[in-house]
């Protein structure tokens, strides 16, 4: 582990959405003061292949300024249902219609090189939720298909062809959200499934992925209630901690899903949600919404390292992981800063 400050130990743990076409004084305060470590672009973000280069040029220049790690500058980009990116940008019709292990290959190496052109260098996919035959799946319109091994198999093909390219990939929904019929954007969904149903089935393309060294694996807004009957996925101690990175040995970057969607907003205030995060060893909370949250969360987070010697040290392991992928991905002068070991304790 490595000596660091507690604003910058916050700021790295918040990757975030903002307002607008081009670099602003909003994100001056979120880079710049806050030390986020990360920004998320919607279609709210992006105009011309010019405009977004120079977005995400500007975003890194400021933290190199600065004398920051480079940021993760990620982006939705799935095809089909989930694609921020429009024309010129290459279209795809989505997982469901990959037939064959050539069309994730296609996929992933054009997705690829048009990320990489416009300087974003982490994609939040690929959905590796399974749709079971039978159930009104809210992914079925998303996911790869209904058999577990043939979802790990075009996912695995889309994290190498992506990662090899030098862009990080994000598995979503841990631990799985085929079998939901209720849209987690809007409410927080029930699942009533134990950990070893959720075993021989959903978590089998996670399992595979973990293998692969994906780069990041994004919890999903669920509550599972015969695994914690109290908090959804991404808030769970059990899940992320227990689960994830226990029994199933995950020692990667663990991300959110969005803390504004309406599954967590109207039942969690922020303090409480990130408080949850900071207990459940999940390194990233995704806020993708301009607004105070992403300041009050940036705080507790900060007060929790000063109050707490225990999630202090949960936190330095959770910086030493993103700066880990940072220095995997995002190569630089900056890496020598923060690449110091600490003094013994």
């Amino acid at each position: 582990m490595y000596p660091y400050e507690n604003e910058f130990m916050a700021g790295q743990r918040l990757m975030v959405g903002f307002d607008g076409t081009d670099f602003n004084d909003d994100l001056e305060f979120l880079i710049g003061t806050l030390q986020v470590g990360g920004v998320i672009l919607f279609s709210r973000n992006l105009g011309t292949p010019e405009q977004i280069r120079q977005l995400c040029s500007d975003c890194q220049a400021c933290a190199r300024r600065l004398g920051l790690p480079p940021l993760f500058v990620a982006i939705d980009q799935e095809g089909g249902q989930v694609a921020r990116l429009k024309p010129p940008f290459t279209q795809f019709a989505g997982n469901p219609a990959m037939k064959h292990a050539d069309d994730a290959v296609h996929f992933a190496r054009v997705t690829a090189m048009e990320l990489r052109r416009l300087g974003v260098n982490m994609n939040m996919a690929p959905v590796l939720d399974v749709a079971p035959d039978g159930v009104n799946s809210i992914m079925a319109g998303r996911a790869f298909g209904s058999d577990p091994a043939w979802v790990s198999s075009m996912g695995m093909t889309v994290i190498d062809h992506l990662q090899r390219r030098g862009i990080m990939a994000v598995a979503k929904h841990f631990p799985g959200i085929g079998r939901t019929v209720l849209d987690s954007h809007l409410a927080l969904p029930d699942l009533e499934i134990d950990t070893q149903t959720l075993s021989d089935f959903d978590l089998i393309p996670f399992q595979n992925a973990i293998q692969g060294k994906v780069a990041g694996i994004m919890l999903s807004h669920i509550r599972y209630t015969g695994i914690d009957p109290v908090w959804p996925a991404s808030l769970s101690p059990a899940i992320a901690a227990d689960l994830l990175r226990g029994k199933m040995a995950y020692d990667g970057v663990v991300m959110t899903d969005d803390l504004d969607m309406g599954a967590i907003k109207p039942n969690h205030d922020i303090a409480t949600a990130v408080g949850q995060i900071l207990v459940a060893d999940v390194d990233i909370a995704l806020i993708c919404h301009k607004g105070p949250d992403i300041e009050r969360a940036c705080e507790k987070i900060r007060r929790s390292l000063v109050d707490d010697t225990r999630l202090r040290q949960m936190g330095e392991h959770s910086v030493d992981r993103i700066l880990g992928l940072k220095r995997s991905y995002l190569k630089g002068s900056w890496a020598e800063r923060y690449g110091k070991p600490a003094e013994p304790r």
